[in-house]
């Protein structure tokens, strides 16, 4: 065998850059395992017919064996012969012990019934594969992310099996014995092998597998080239091209700092040249690219998530999240309009099209993405959609570069997908799913363990007690929690984490207005008066009666937990229930995502401030600043129908509230079309109030009308100041 090349503690080894020796060597077994890993994905989903468990074990078992290998503990020993093979035996024993968990779960069950009332009857070999699975999550987590995973998973393992018998309160819990812990972990739909494993092997693979062919094929090209027709003429033209390439690259990558990498190191150097300040386009490029991960129609890992744990179907979900995704981008638009003014930056820069590049690389872009919008519309799978997007997308390419032979038009060069390029994208969509794949089954421990215990509940109740009652502070306690999970997490894990414990609380306060409201008017119904017998307060007695706002808030926030999940469904409309869920889990991602541009732990930033040559630090905060709409959008969630209004409703929410977007920003950066002053503030506050008042259409009007009036007067006041500089 051959040895690797030497990397650097815990390196993110290109799988391509393994070298081999004679014609079958380390790189080729890899490329071979990998390629063929990819197939099964598609084939999994399509054809074959495994179990579940057996599929989530296979998943799991391969990008073990992957990740051991790829992201090598041995610092610069890794290159050495022996640390290979310890790499390799290591990622051989954890896909074989997957596979040995998934064929003894009949037998475990079998001896289980035959000896009652002893536990779970695991054998010497699964005791040895289950721990052994424990232990490869927690140290594969480290390897991809960090340290924060890990001990997430051990602080939850300990608090079911002792911890939580020390501690005082409502996360008071009973400890487990091993052996239940362990079958739960294994075999719980909420464990390693459980839903989101699932999530990760049926739609995240898949997905990332047909942005790996929309790379290769050169899907890429034509998103930069589009997006210079789109903004090249406009005022700061560049950072506009930034912001649309990276809206359309979200589809692409699925991840904000590979985002940020892809599209930055074309746009941060167009931007610097015309005009802006270094850490102004680095900040708009992972903004921007953060708001990749909001875009439809994949969002990242998020929407499949959100639809496993919701039950909401996926296309659903992705409708809704249309015009706030529009909404983000045109907010950073703003912003980018506003510092083009401000400071006289965004002209006299070439952006030629390629027109080649943008006919070649559009028609492998549109076509499949058409093909698997129309799809997940028309109510199949996600994962049935992804396959036949990649199989359109093959087909495209074929037709394209037949097209372009006959034509012999030298400048139309699209790509062809031949049996090499299939097999690089197959490889880059497996590379990039490892981390997600590796976090997804570790997760599965935490989210078993709070399950289990009822922590979650616990949580729940924490949040919804600190609130007292306001869904402002508990979307601030949540964003703040959301921000101190990001530091050490990637996005869709904070989110996940943070939808488990908060979404049925912050969905709960939704729920606690329309309850609110029918006890000022009072409930007269007797059996839904009776709910509240159980609530030990002196306002019970006025339930039927009807009572002042304040007592009726005051009635809610005394409502315990356990009795309001009772309260709750015979008072409101399951249909406004699940539009309730839908909304809180859509807060949550929006805010999971800002650790991406908020300081002290802001990796898109940093990872754009490299690429601009600005300080990562400065940069962090400028592009903070620029993602504003990660706070406002949700905020909209919360006290509008734009999730669960008609769609008139979000189209009149959504357009005034771009009025409402470009006084917040013009405040931010004291400037509109030209300064404003001290006078010209107060419009744009009373403006924006206006303009976002949910669905108050005259002061959704005058809010807009005097914003209006601002950005008339402000640019007559640059108009008169460039002519006084003139004379």
């Amino acid at each position: 065998m051959g040895q690797t090349t030497k990397k650097s503690h815990f390196s993110r080894a290109n799988i391509l850059d393994m070298p081999g020796e004679g014609g079958l060597g380390t790189k080729h077994i890899f490329l071979f395992f990998a390629l063929i890993f990819a197939l099964w994905h598609i084939l999994t989903n399509v054809y074959l017919t495994e179990p579940g468990l057996w599929q989530n074990a296979i998943h799991f078992g391969g990008f073990a064996f992957l990740a051991s290998v790829m992201f090598s503990p041995w610092g610069k020993r890794s290159g050495q012969t022996w640390a290979w093979v310890v790499d390799v035996s290591y990622g051989l024993l954890v896909a074989g012990a997957a596979l040995w968990v998934a064929g003894a779960e009949s037998g475990l069950y079998e001896r289980s019934l035959a000896v009652t009332g002893l536990g779970w009857q695991f054998k010497a070999i699964d005791w040895a594969a289950g721990l052994l699975l424990v232990f490869a999550c927690i140290d594969l987590s480290r390897r991809v992310s960090g340290w924060v995973i890990p001990i997430l998973i051990i602080l939850s393992l300990s608090y079911i099996l002792f911890l939580g018998t020390m501690l005082p309160g409502v996360f008071r819990s009973a400890s487990l014995p091993l052996n239940d812990v362990l079958f739960r972990t294994l075999y719980n739909d909420e464990g390693m092998f459980g839903i989101l494993g699932n999530i990760s092997v049926t739609n995240i693979t898949l997905f990332m597998i047909f942005g790996g062919f929309l790379v290769v094929s050169g899907a890429s090209n034509f998103v930069i080239e589009i997006s210079k027709v789109v903004a090249g003429r406009i005022k700061g033209g560049a950072a506009f091209v930034a912001v649309l390439s990276s809206a359309l690259t979200g589809t692409i990558s699925g991840s904000a700092i590979a985002n940020t990498a892809s599209t930055g190191v074309i746009t941060i150097p167009l931007m610097k040249s015309n005009g802006f300040r270094p850490q102004f386009a680095a900040g708009v490029e992972a903004a921007a690219s953060t708001g990749g991960q909001l875009m439809p129609p994949i969002m990242g890992a998020g929407a499949f998530v959100m639809a496993s744990y919701t039950s909401i179907p996926y296309g659903t979900i992705v409708a809704v999240s249309v015009v706030p995704a529009i909404l983000y981008f045109l907010s950073v638009a703003f912003i980018v309009r506003i510092e083009a003014v401000k400071y006289d930056a965004g002209a006299n820069i070439d952006l030629t099209v390629d027109r080649g590049k943008m006919v070649s690389g559009g028609l492998v872009f549109v076509v499949p993405l058409t093909v698997m919008i129309w799809l997940l519309i028309s109510g199949v799978t996600p994962s049935y959609a992804a396959c036949w997007a990649i199989a359109t997308l093959i087909a495209t390419s074929w037709t394209t570069s037949l097209i372009a032979r006959l034509s012999k038009n030298g400048g139309f060069k699209p790509v062809n997908m031949g049996p090499s390029r299939i097999a690089e994208a197959l490889v880059s969509g497996i590379r990039s799913a490892i981390m997600t794949a590796i976090l997804l089954t570790a997760i599965g421990i935490m989210n078993n363990a709070i399950v289990t215990s009822g922590v979650g509940n616990s949580f729940s109740l924490m949040i919804a007690q600190w609130s007292q009652g306001s869904l402002a502070l508990a979307i601030v306690l949540i964003g703040l929690a959301s921000l101190v999970l990001g530091m050490g997490l990637p996005v869709t894990a904070a989110y996940i984490i943070l939808a488990i414990l908060t979404a049925p609380a912050l969905a709960g306060l939704m729920a606690d207005g329309l309850i609110v409201e029918q006890l000022i008017t009072g409930i007269t119904d007797p059996a839904k008066a009776g709910l509240f017998i159980l609530v030990e307060h002196p306002l019970v007695a006025q339930v039927a009666a009807g009572m002042s706002k304040a007592e009726a808030w005051e009635l809610v926030r005394n409502i315990p937990f356990e009795i309001a999940v009772t309260i709750r469904p015979a008072l409101v409309d399951p249909t406004l229930q699940t539009g309730f869920l839908l909304t809180a889990h859509l807060i949550i991602f929006w805010l999971s995502q800002d650790s991406n541009v908020t300081p002290p732990v802001c990796l898109a930033a940093f990872a754009a401030a490299g690429i601009a040559g600005s300080r990562p630090m400065a940069t962090g905060f400028e592009s903070w600043k620029i993602a504003k709409g990660l706070y406002i959008v949700p905020l909209l969630f919360a006290y509008t129908p734009l999730v669960t209004g008609e769609l008139v409703e979000v189209l009149q929410i959504g357009f005034f509230a771009l009025f409402g977007i470009y006084a917040s920003n013009a405040l931010i950066q004291w400037h509109a079309e030209g300064p404003i002053g001290f006078a010209t503030a107060p419009l744009l506050v009373l403006g924006a109030i206006g303009a976002y008042w949910p669905l108050a259409l005259l002061p959704n009007i005058a809010g807009a009308a005097v914003i209006l009036t601002v950005i008339v007067l402000s640019s007559g006041r640059k108009f008169r100041a460039s002519q006084l500089a003139k004379t």
